[in-house]
């Protein structure tokens, strides 16, 4: 069945985080080194949002997460920062090949993010990056964070569709691992420069899922053939 719905993994699946939020970081912080600082900064992503999931603090959008680990890091790094450079993850540029890739998958099927980070950071970032969501869905309408599948499956019911009509897009294997198992469909897009010229994660898909591509274009002409 061809999937009516595509929602798609934001962070590294369709923009460079690392080099936007690097340069965002120089230009507020010259006197650190901004690609460890973003690096950093991300790190902090997961564990923050896993207190979270685990129950331990309840839900708590990815804005106001992105501000305090800022001032974590910017602590590590012997520095203050501004909270308005939390806002770096509004300005985050798209790989090349995402904007006419979602260009062309629009045209036969809904596109939506189904992003950790909020409605309106993804609001934001689509204004920045010319990304041509239909609608703007993910863990904010679960009060929740991937992968837990409530938040898979919030995006899902939003669109009153089945799960098995919509397909998770994501250059992560393990979001879609957990995608598969609330019951989605699953396309895999490689990006293996997201974490820099030596990332040794997510460099090849790791089960069969549903389509294998090597960029958003590729994905658009597999689900039109």
């Amino acid at each position: 069945m061809t999937p009516q719905a595509l929602i798609f993994d934001v962070f590294g699946t369709c923009v460079d985080w690392r080099s936007s939020v690097a340069r965002e970081v120089a230009r507020v912080l010259p006197h650190v080194d901004a690609t460890a600082f973003a690096t950093a900064w991300r790190a902090e992503y997961d564990p923050a949002m896993a207190r979270i999931r685990q129950g331990g603090r309840g839900y708590v959008p990815l804005d106001d997460l992105h501000r305090e680990n800022l001032h974590k890091v910017a602590g590590d790094f012997g520095t203050t920062a501004p909270d308005s450079l939390s806002h770096a993850w509004e300005r985050l540029d798209p790989w090349p090949d995402v904007v006419p890739g979602l260009t062309a998958l629009k045209a036969h099927h809904i596109i939506a993010p189904c992003s950790n980070g909020s409605i309106a950071l993804m609001t934001r970032l689509a204004k920045h990056a010319a990304l041509p969501w239909d609608c703007i869905l993910g863990a904010e309408i679960a009060q929740d964070y991937k992968p837990k599948p409530r938040v898979y499956l919030a995006s899902c019911a939003a669109l009153r569709l089945p799960p098995d009509q919509v397909m998770m897009v994501a250059a992560h294997n393990d979001d879609l691992h957990a995608a598969r198992a609330a019951g989605l469909k699953t396309a895999f897009v490689l990006r293996p420069t997201e974490h820099g010229p030596s990332q040794t994660t997510d460099l090849a898909p790791d089960a069969g899922w549903d389509v294998i591509a090597k960029d958003f274009p590729d994905l658009a002409r597999q689900l039109s053939s």
